[in-house]
């Protein structure tokens, strides 16, 4: 299990994925050789990486949830060479290792290459179905709540280099939830793609959102300063967003399931915006097929997942049909195929 300072380091880094370490430091009240220290041991032991993403809601780029069903033997296998694509993030085994759940990127008002010809044609897929994600209730720029639980809001404004006054008890990350949770089309309505001359960024920050400007400007042949200032500008047009992998049992979760839920249409917003509040669920998504809702739900264990399911979700008569599907292994997380040693703690 984490304790405190690895707690408030992930929290910082939500919060802030390029703070500085002696800025972390002097919010949790320890040296910058602590923070350090422990970022490293984290990065070792938990698979702590913070990656920089573009925000599909701001860049233009089209969001597909995809299932398939295959024969168990293969699943494995299929899911790692899904992984290897450009185009997939989060590849996950789940439902008894029978199915494979996938996000597939295209771009804004096309089809995804992989749904169209680039399935391997082999007998081991059983089936598929793919839904075209709507709305992004929970999950992207918004970070699972179950990580953002040490902080207070005078340590948030201190990280963000501010300071919490009488007349602004705000804290800076509900904020934030909040403005993830409006209603479906406010996220979409000032689109900012990414320049091509910004795609070799981009890239770079996919792959360590942490990276330093130097190594940033040699990869894209620009200064230093320019490089600052584009990623700047990138942040404030919310094109890119900075996320924290890590693995999620050292905070206590035993147990990940996928929900997919059918709601009434008149309700659905409505109810996503109550489940968008929940600390149960990391994603949550309005999508086309029969299953208009989709979550993920992270719980300390079975009997959690059991009470969440029947108090929590069961009150909510709009919820029509639910199924849950458990997820047994994540192949493939934001941007980057997990390591063997990697998945087989997340499992």
């Amino acid at each position: 299990m984490l304790d405190e300072i690895d707690r408030g380091l992930i929290h910082a880094l939500h919060l802030d994925g390029r703070a500085t370490f002696h800025r972390i430091g002097e919010v949790l009240g320890v040296s910058t050789q602590t923070v350090s220290r422990r970022y490293a041991r984290l990065r070792e032991t938990a698979g702590l990486r913070v990656v920089g993403l573009a925000d599909p809601a701001r860049t233009g780029t089209t969001q597909w949830l995809v299932r398939l069903t295959t024969t168990p033997p293969a699943s494995r296998q299929l899911a790692e060479i899904l992984a290897q694509r450009a185009d997939t993030t989060w590849v996950m085994l789940t439902s008894g290792g029978t199915e494979i759940f996938l996000i597939v990127d295209a771009p804004e008002s096309g089809t995804p290459e992989l749904l169209l010809h680039d399935l391997p044609r082999t007998s081991v897929i059983t089936g598929i179905s793919a839904h075209y994600v709507l709305h992004t209730y929970l999950g992207g720029p918004t970070a699972w709540p179950g990580r953002l639980t040490v902080l207070d809001a005078a340590q948030q404004f201190a990280l963000a280099g501010r300071r919490l006054d009488s007349n602004a008890q705000t804290d800076i990350h509900a904020a934030a939830q909040r403005d993830s949770a409006t209603a479906p089309g406010t996220r979409t309505a000032a689109r900012r793609p990414a320049r091509a001359e910004e795609e070799s960024l981009l890239a770079a920050l996919r792959s360590d959102g942490r990276a330093g400007l130097a190594r940033l400007a040699d990869t894209t042949g620009w200064s230093q300063s320019t490089v600052a200032r584009r990623i700047s500008e990138l942040r404030a047009d919310r094109a890119l967003y900075f996320d924290v992998e890590v693995d999620d049992r050292g905070l206590g979760v035993t147990t990940r399931a996928l929900l997919w839920a059918t709601v009434a249409p008149s309700q659905l917003d409505r109810v996503a915006k109550a489940l968008a509040q929940h600390e149960e669920l990391a994603f949550l998504a309005a999508t086309t097929g029969k299953s208009n809702l989709i979550a993920e739900a992270l719980c300390p264990d079975p009997a959690s997942l059991h009470t969440y399911l029947t108090q929590r979700l069961g009150a909510f008569d709009a919820i029509h049909t639910l199924e849950t599907t458990p997820v047994l292994a994540t192949v493939k997380s934001t941007s980057q195929p997990t390591s063997t040693h990697q998945s087989a703690r997340r499992r």
